[in-house]
């Protein structure tokens, strides 16, 4: 390096150049008329803009797949916008523009075992039931996800990548033993009444960590374990309660049966009284019929009858009236008879007597009640007329 040569600091880049190729600058200079410095510094800068262009093109571009959802922040206006659709996502360079992606496929957070693993896998839940009982569950999973349009939420509580699952436990964890918690040991092993527990269970995860952009879309916990004597407790309840069933089943049968008995019964009531009905129909016809004759023999009989009752009593009545006509003669001759016969003499009287006491007996014995008799006292005796 000669004397007055200026140091590397201060030297430009052309003179740096032909510091590092100092025989080609002469004979390229002779064959070109050209610095073979400034040929490469041209080069450099060529290189750096379509570097420069390669990292804007590819930097301003991010790749969203199936089950992912991103958040573009704009960080200068401050605003963001949720992309659920899978695809590209242009954001300007330089810091402009943030992109977060976060998952937003179906997960589980399971509770299983002794000891917590990670976010996802945590120890087993147990419950204190509301009779002062414990009961615990082996293997709990709750199926949960990302709300697509709530992604700016979860990033704002919970930041980027999967800090959301740091909510899964303490919620989970607390609203299970809570809902579960009010159950007996002898309801909550009753399945109508587990899956009530469940369902409000899911009801209020939703609501809890709805507000934090999670939803959960499925709760799967097997059947509560007691201990050793409460299990053999609830099997043998179990092994009962399938009795109760199989005898409820019999008596429905033998209801359904006894309606079927009962049906037919009354179909064959039915059936006779529709028999008898229709026989008595027949014979009230027949009776009705009957009566209209006998009836009309009964009118035709009354009508003859009357008819010769009124024709005799017409004859009657001219009997009467003759044979009146004639007792009325009779009675005037016998009384002309009278009258005429007592204007007779006694003796003529005593002859009358004397022919219609002829052959008669007659004991007399005279005697006198009276100083002049004007009637003669008889008294039959024997069989004499």
């Amino acid at each position: 390096m000669s004397r007055n040569k200026r140091p590397v600091s201060q030297q430009s880049p052309i003179e740096i150049l032909k510091s590092l190729f100092p025989g080609s600058s002469k004979s390229g200079a002779k064959k070109s008329g050209k610095d073979p410095a400034e040929r490469v510094l041209k080069g450099l800068w060529v290189a750096g803009a379509v570097g420069v262009l390669l990292y804007s093109a590819f930097g301003s571009v991010t790749s969203i797949e199936a089950g992912e959802v991103a958040v573009r922040i704009n960080n200068i206006t401050g605003s963001a916008m949720t992309i659920t659709q899978p695809g590209w996502i242009l954001q300007l360079p330089f810091g402009v523009h943030s992109v977060y992606t976060l998952d937003a496929s179906q997960q589980r957070f399971i509770m299983r075992g002794l000891n917590n693993v990670d976010h996802l896998n945590v120890r087993e839940l147990t419950v204190r039931a509301s009779d002062g009982s414990n009961f615990h569950f082996d293997d709990t999973k709750i199926n949960f996800r990302i709300a697509g349009d709530q992604a700016q939420t979860v990033i704002a509580d919970a930041g980027d990548e999967d800090g959301f699952l740091m909510w899964m436990r303490p919620f989970v964890r607390a609203i299970l033993r809570d809902e579960f918690g009010r159950e007996s040991t002898i309801s909550v092993s009753n399945p109508a009444a587990f899956g009530e527990a469940t369902e409000r269970a899911k009801t209020r995860l939703n609501r809890e960590l709805g507000e934090h952009g999670i939803v959960v879309t499925q709760i799967v916990t097997p059947r509560p374990q007691f201990n050793e004597g409460y299990e053999k407790l609830i099997e043998e309840r179990n092994a009962l309660s399938n009795q109760l069933e199989v005898i409820k089943s019999n008596l429905a049968a033998a209801e359904t049966k006894r309606e079927r008995r009962l049906a037919e019964v009354e179909r064959d009531e039915n059936r006779e009284i529709q028999e008898k009905r229709t026989s008595l129909e027949e014979a009230l016809a027949t009776a009705v019929s009957a009566q209209a004759d006998v009836t009309r023999e009964v009118d035709t009989y009354r009508m003859a009858t009357v008819g010769e009752g009124q024709a005799e009593l017409s004859a009657a009545t001219r009997r009467a009236e003759e044979l009146k006509g004639q007792l009325d003669a009779t009675i005037r001759t016998r009384k002309a008879e009278i009258d005429a016969f007592r204007t007779q003499p006694i003796e003529r009287v005593m002859e009358r007597l004397g022919e219609r006491l002829k052959g008669v007996t007659i004991a007399i014995q005279p005697y006198a009640d009276d100083s002049t008799p004007s009637r003669v006292q008889m008294q039959q005796v024997g069989n004499g007329r």
